[in-house]
């Protein structure tokens, strides 16, 4: 086992973190400021990959169907956590969280069979775009360019999710709601709207990824059940609406993950629940302070 070997795993861990996290970034800000378990985070994930398949297909598996796909299926994904919030949720902010998480757990189902009669039960594949095929030497190990591109993704949206939250004025009502929605009604937000503006962000984060991972792997149903199960280690390992906590945890879940690949692939499964496991032991209250 030599050192370039190391390091090209190590940098498959990370952009794979990098998509743990883009997901996992969206369920944090829909629990940390709607308080509600999402179950079916995973599956606007899923429904994201397939969207960005079809849209590649349409207009051709080169670099402007990929281009394009991602852009359309965050946006399309984005609309439809915008009609589930409206339509649904929106009804039940106040019920027991035991009926907000039949819900979404039924909304899963539904998502499921919605894809089974849209795209069918065989899998699909999406091309990578010609200007990130292949791979570059760094440190000796050897990183293909798609895999640089999610190791770009991962911080830019770990900022700009920063940026929007800390420094603008929408950013700042979506924290003040988090924290206290009685008093921002009392001041004259429509705190419905941001809570409307919350789910449709982390649904368009969820499309992000589901889009960005279409291209690497196998586009299938039952993508959505390891991914939401990440996911919600990831936000409670992190700290709860800790934006960096998140990208964090991710980092160590993708890069444990591929570790565990190379050195013990019979067991390799269980190695996040076994890293998520010892953190919390260490962290109980997560690895950042919980931002709400």
């Amino acid at each position: 086992m030599d050192f370039a070997t190391l390091a090209s795993q190590f940098f498959i861990g990370l952009s794979r973190g990098m998509i743990f996290f883009i997901v996992s970034a969206g369920l944090t800000l829909i629990f940390g400021v709607l308080r509600i378990t999402n179950f079916a985070h995973g599956a606007l994930y899923m429904v994201g990959a397939f969207i960005a398949y079809s849209v590649s297909t349409v207009f051709g598996q080169g670099p402007y169907g990929f281009w394009l796909a991602l852009l359309v299926a965050p946006l399309a994904v984005m609309l439809i956590s915008l009609v589930i919030e409206r339509g649904l949720l929106r009804f039940i902010y106040n019920r027991d969280h035991l009926i907000q998480m039949l819900l979404t757990y039924s909304l899963v189902l539904i998502a499921g069979d919605l894809v089974k009669i849209i795209w069918g039960t065989e899998y699909k594949s999406m091309d990578i775009p010609g200007v990130l095929r292949g791979s570059f030497n760094l440190w000796g190990a050897s990183l293909p360019w798609y895999n640089a591109f999610l190791l770009v993704m991962g911080p830019i949206v770990a900022l700009g999710l920063w940026l929007f939250l800390s420094k603008t004025q929408l950013g700042k009502i979506c924290r003040a709601t988090a924290t206290d929605r009685e008093m921002v009604d009392v001041l004259g937000i429509n705190s419905t709207r941001v809570f409307a503006m919350v789910f449709a962000l982390g649904g368009w984060l969820a499309g992000l990824g589901g889009a960005l991972i279409a291209p690497t792997t196998t586009i299938s149903m039952g993508m959505d059940a390891s991914i939401i199960i990440y996911a919600f280690l990831i936000v409670v390992i992190g700290g709860l609406g800790n934006i960096w906590g998140a990208l964090i945890s991710s980092i160590i879940m993708g890069v444990g993950e591929a570790f565990g690949i190379l050195f013990i692939p019979g067991i390799a499964i269980i190695i996040p629940y076994i890293i998520a496991g010892v953190l919390l032991i260490v962290r109980p209250s997560g690895l950042l302070k919980s931002a709400w």
